[in-house]
């Protein structure tokens, strides 16, 4: 593969989970964050709640899943454009699977996309479908995870 572009994203993460003693103790203090990159909305995050996060806050694991999600949808709907494959709403399901180790770490084992898509009325489902396979060889993120990566989409007519 040759690399044509390089490409940075900078953001800042900043911890606002101080309650006056800092990490004095596990139970001392907050796990929420914002998520700030110029220009745009901060996401407030935190750790999922199973970890003693706040359950109203984006975790990690959730945006790590949108990621996925989001950039599948984005090349597929590139690569449909350019086949004349006309697709006039796309909506994701996306589910990841995270297991837990002894060690108290863990690693996600699965993302399955699930995405509802409609399609003009004359489409063809199968050029639809085969779509999906070259929009995970693009997707930036797809290429950077060690786990397996599924769709599993169902098509409407408009």
């Amino acid at each position: 593969m040759v690399h044509t572009a390089s490409h940075a994203y900078r953001g800042i993460i900043t911890w606002r989970g101080n309650n006056g003693s800092g990490t004095s103790a596990a139970t001392a203090y907050d796990r929420k964050y914002d998520i700030a990159f110029e220009g745009k909305p901060v996401i407030s995050g935190s750790s999922d709640p199973a970890f003693r996060g706040d359950p109203a806050c984006h975790n990690p694991e959730e945006l790590l899943v949108a990621a996925v999600s989001a950039c599948h949808m984005l090349w597929y709907l590139s690569l449909s454009a350019k086949a004349g494959i006309i697709v006039t709403s796309y909506e994701d399901h996306a589910e990841g699977i995270m297991e837990e180790s002894r060690d108290g770490g863990g690693h996600f084992t699965k993302v399955e996309l699930r995405p509802v898509i409609t399609l003009a009325a004359g489409t063809d489902p199968a050029a639809a479908d085969a779509t999906h396979h070259e929009a995970h060889e693009k997707c930036f993120i797809a290429q950077s995870v060690n786990f397996p990566i599924t769709v599993n989409a169902e098509y409407r007519f408009a």
